[in-house]
């Protein structure tokens, strides 16, 4: 398990290190686990909160892509198709299988007969046959408030749905029964020397002190942040993607929609998650200082609900029925020829600069291939452990200890009753390294994107539990709660409820 307490960067800092991976999301987190796996010794680093950046934000989907494979990135889409079979076998409970339904209206492209061939293709990478035709009746049935105008009727083929931040989490306690350390709160300002011999500048956020790691490797996980550090020209196009929840009753959907923008025709999801609906992505080039956390705009609101809108005309969908909202940066490799976002393909890329292995892009869903590519950049594996990593029957061998339901993308968060919130407060805050109070609330748990209150009454209920559990005081509180706030205010709702 991760360790409940944050180890001390000073004893880190003394100790010699095979390697040291930066950056807490998914990515990162799948280099520490294919390396403890390995026998090396790896710590990794993150300088917010593991899960801070794109990893807490994104569709919460693993899936092939099927845009993808329209772009003709078919190596793509197999290679996520295998994977996401690969997650749904090992971690059940919190990779789930969903109906997808794509209706299909008169004299809209793709019709029923593409969407079939796609289908078929798209199931026979996956080695399942899993898709099939849902007559306008049917539909009409399964989503009631969908509009029926031009309609055809829908292919109905499956994804997966998962809980981004708890599957990373999921993925670092792995990393931990297998040896791994790892620090959140801890940023990398410098790495000097050449491979095999790099000293590691490392700023503990927390008390502001500045340590020095010898380490023979460094592999750069940072995502959309990967420039900063990798030392060659920029590779990232950071794209911004953001969503919507509501509630299921005013939006009420049993399975994941992909319905067409009326505006430019980008797909875009409708789906249950944690028992609210949400609506997304977005896919805007994001202009923002990264290490500020993004925001959705009042465009992408007033886009994503026309979306709504038009596809559910008797919803009547407004800014009052938002909950809370999304926004992550997605880490795109730019192909450097101006094309519009949504065109942009999703591969991974693995470079090298002054001893520095620097991995970006791909997509949730491949983050075992993505570690594996890494590993093998830097001299960790050869050509022959690789295809063997590749080929291996199963990523994650401990014994889970993970509290039941806990990340399931389609149960809602716990209530009151028979105290299961403070039941999984205690287990949370026990086990998984919380620093502040929005790691509780927004990446551990997701009670401050689904409670409409932002958690206010549960917090106010738990207060005495949390602080005896991190050790705070009255005044420590109270600076936890106006942090916590402040970052609910500025990145979790709309801009009209920020006042």
């Amino acid at each position: 398990m991760i360790a409940g307490k944050r180890p001390l960067l000073a004893e880190l800092a003394g100790e010699q290190w095979d390697l040291v991976v930066v950056g807490g999301g998914i990515t990162g987190a799948g280099v520490l686990l294919l390396a403890a796996q390995l026998g090396i010794k790896t710590l990794l680093v993150e300088k917010q909160d593991f899960a801070w950046g794109t990893s807490s934000r994104s569709s919460k989907m693993v899936h092939g892509g099927l845009r993808y494979m329209a772009q003709g990135a078919v190596r793509l889409t197999r290679e996520a198709l295998q994977e996401r079979e690969r997650l749904l076998r090992e971690l059940p409970d919190l990779v789930v299988r969903q109906p997808y339904l794509f209706p299909i209206r008169k004299g809209q492209f793709p019709g029923r007969w593409p969407m079939a061939i796609v289908l078929w293709l798209y199931d026979r990478l996956a080695s399942i046959r899993d898709h099939r035709w849902m007559s306008a009746a049917e539909l009409a049935e399964r989503v009631p408030a969908l509009g029926r105008e031009q309609l055809r009727g829908a292919m109905r083929y499956t994804d997966a749905l998962t809980d981004d931040s708890r599957l990373v989490l999921r993925v670092l306690h792995e990393a931990a029964a297998e040896g791994a350390t790892m620090l959140n709160y801890a940023g990398v300002e410098a790495v000097t020397g050449p491979q095999g011999e790099h000293e590691v500048a490392l700023r503990d956020q927390l008390t502001g002190a500045l340590h020095t790691l010898h380490v023979k490797h460094v592999i750069n996980a940072t995502g959309a942040w990967a420039d900063k550090l990798s030392g060659s020209a920029p590779r990232v196009r950071p794209l911004r993607g953001s969503h919507l929840l509501v509630p299921a009753a005013r939006l009420p959907v049993a399975d994941c929609l992909t319905v067409r923008h009326p505006q430019d025709g980008r797909p875009v999801f409708v789906f249950p998650w944690q028992g609210l609906t949400c609506i997304g992505t977005t896919d805007l080039d994001h202009k923002e200082d990264l290490d500020q956390e993004p925001a959705i705009s009042q465009r992408e609101i007033d886009y994503l609900l026309a979306l709504v809108n038009s596809q559910f005309p008797d919803v009547h969908l407004g800014e009052a029925d938002i909950i809370s909202t999304m926004a992550g940066v997605r880490p795109v490799i730019s192909s450097g020829k101006g094309l519009d976002p949504s065109r942009e393909r999703r591969d991974h890329a693995v470079w090298q600069e002054n001893g520095i292995i620097t991995v970006s892009g791909g997509k949730l869903t491949t983050f075992r291939v993505i570690a594996i590519d890494a590993l093998l950049a830097a001299g960790l594996i050869d050509q022959t452990a690789h295809r063997r990593l590749l080929a291996s029957p199963r990523l994650f061998r401990q014994a889970a200890s993970v509290p039941a339901g806990l990340g399931h993308p389609l149960k809602p968060w716990p209530g009151e009753e028979q105290g299961a919130q403070a039941a999984l407060l205690d287990w949370v805050l026990t086990h998984e390294m919380v620093v502040h109070l929005d790691d509780l609330m927004l990446r551990r748990t997701r009670f401050g994107n689904l409670l409409a209150d932002g958690g206010d009454a549960l917090l106010a209920a738990h207060a005495e539990r949390i602080c005896n559990a991190l050790g705070w005081d009255e005044q420590r509180w109270q600076h936890e709660l106006t942090r916590y706030r402040t970052i609910l205010q500025h990145s979790y709702r709309t801009p009209a409820a920020m006042g």
